[in-house]
């Protein structure tokens, strides 16, 4: 059956007017005014409201086995949640096991995202190297549509990254056309860090942000970047929390290379004296990394994201219960790291972007949806109200209000960093390739709804790359 939604301003990255949408099936197949209606359309009133682009999260861990338990959203609970929120699409990541073949950890997630109920789509971890990982990395980017692989340069006798996995694995991106990602943390300091603030009796969740201080993450910002330069691939840089990583970014930018820097929701909003809360349920349920940061580096991070050096927000959605973070009662490093933001990061950026002017409306499309869809080679089929695009579409109300609280969100999860926050400006209607699955505070979410999307590789900016690394000389 199709759908018109009617009286509506549509916002997109580059535009606002006001149009109508048709929809029918997965697609939108017009846009205008006084449109021919198909016989029994389904007809939803938009007056007064906008009508915009499902937002896409380019950095979520449903399901993840991490620090010897499991996120407690998995992916119908996760992406259902987001769709409560207005995000239509999420970019997950499998994370092999070091010395798992990457195609048999791609099965694995695979399978544990059939139950989805919004469109996904995966970066594939790189944690070890040797000619098998090559070959799988070809495997995937030709054969699966995965074209873009992510590198930890964090967690020190786990899944981290040495600067030999680095370049081969970035040589292997750029020959396959593969944007690769990095988690920038020196991973030998914090490690160095975590042992030495142990060994003096900080136990608690404050040892965590005092064992990776924003100094570690703006080396490994840097080191990347600077490995990226010299072998000529764009790179995109994930949850940026420190001025020091947006200036190294910002830099390079400056110098003509091709970085992308992502910001989370939370990075923007929080401060580390979460940390120093007696409480340990509610310190330790903020433990993530990077940690959140004194109040000056959430100053430089939305003026970074208002400068255009940061493209996409994200949520780095992970979720863990009071009862899965207590196993770090004694030992803030054996926290599990991980906090909630899939169902509130549109409200949010819109009530403290839009809201306080550092936004503008087509602005925050482009960073919720748009620019992550170009970057991971999604777009036009995701990120905009084309014709021909798929119709994940949210309709917006810009005045309406809620107070977020984890008593009545809809991620699986038993605290919420932004628990007690009141944001104006919500989804009263989220289309699913179009399908209603949240329409005024009813979820109709479908278990197995959610498609796997295959993404080509990005030819044009390695072409862009190489043309430029040769008229340098290199």
């Amino acid at each position: 059956m199709a759908t018109l939604i009617r009286g509506g301003t549509l916002v997109d990255a580059e535009y606002s007017f006001r149009a109508d949408v048709l929809l029918d099936g997965d697609t939108i197949i017009a846009v205008g005014n006084d449109l021919d209606l198909p016989s029994g359309t389904q007809v939803i009133d938009a007056g007064g409201q906008l009508v915009m682009p499902g937002g896409i999260d380019p950095h979520t861990h449903m399901q993840l086995p991490f620090m010897g338990t499991v996120a407690s959203d998995d992916f119908f609970t996760g992406t259902a949640a987001g769709l409560a929120g207005g995000t239509t699409s999420i970019i997950d990541f499998v994370i092999p096991n070091p010395q798992q073949p990457l195609m048999e950890a791609f099965a694995a997630w695979r399978g544990w995202a059939e139950k989805a109920a919004a469109d996904y789509a995966f970066h594939v971890a790189i944690t070890w190297w040797d000619e098998t990982v090559s070959r799988d990395m070809g495997v995937l980017a030709r054969e699966h549509g995965v074209s873009s692989f992510k590198h930890f340069m964090a967690y020190k006798n786990a899944i981290m990254c040495d600067d030999e996995v680095l370049v081969n694995s970035f040589t292997r991106c750029l020959e396959l056309g593969a944007l690769p990602t990095v988690h920038a943390e020196n991973g030998e300091l914090v490690f160095r860090l975590q042992k030495k603030l142990l060994e003096m009796g900080v136990t608690g969740p404050e040892g965590h942000p005092q064992s990776r201080p924003p100094a570690v993450e703006g080396e490994a910002a840097n080191r990347a970047i600077r490995i990226a330069e010299v072998l000529g691939t764009p790179l995109y840089i994930v949850h940026n929390s420190a001025k020091q990583s947006l200036e190294a970014i910002a830099r390079a930018r400056g110098e003509g290379q091709r970085v992308f820097g992502e910001v989370l929701a939370g990075h923007l909003l929080i401060d580390d004296s979460v940390y120093r809360n007696p409480d340990f349920a509610f310190a330790a349920g903020h433990v993530m990394s990077p940690p959140f940061r004194p109040k000056e580096h959430q100053a430089a991070l939305w003026a970074g994201l208002q400068a255009g050096h940061l493209h996409t927000t994200a949520t780095d959605h992970c979720c863990f219960c009071a009862p899965q973070k207590a196993a770090g009662k004694d030992d803030f490093s054996k926290i599990p790291n991980g906090c909630a933001g899939i169902e509130d990061r549109m409200s949010l950026l819109w009530h403290h972007g839009v809201g306080s002017g550092r936004l503008t409306p087509s602005e925050f499309v482009r960073v919720t949806s748009t620019n992550a869809a170009q970057i991971f080679n999604l777009h036009p089929r995701k990120g905009s109200l084309r014709v021909g695009a798929d119709a994940d579409i949210v309709i917006w109300d810009p005045e309406a209000t809620r107070t977020i609280s984890a008593k009545t969100h809809h991620q699986n999860v038993d605290f919420n960093v932004f628990e007690g926050m009141t944001v104006k400006g919500l989804a009263t209607h989220t289309f699913t390739r179009g399908q209603l699955a949240w329409v005024n505070g009813d979820l109709r979410a479908e278990r197995g709804r959610g498609r796997y999307l295959s993404r080509p590789t990005h030819p044009p900016y390695f072409e862009a790359n190489t043309l430029r690394r040769s008229a340098a000389g290199n």
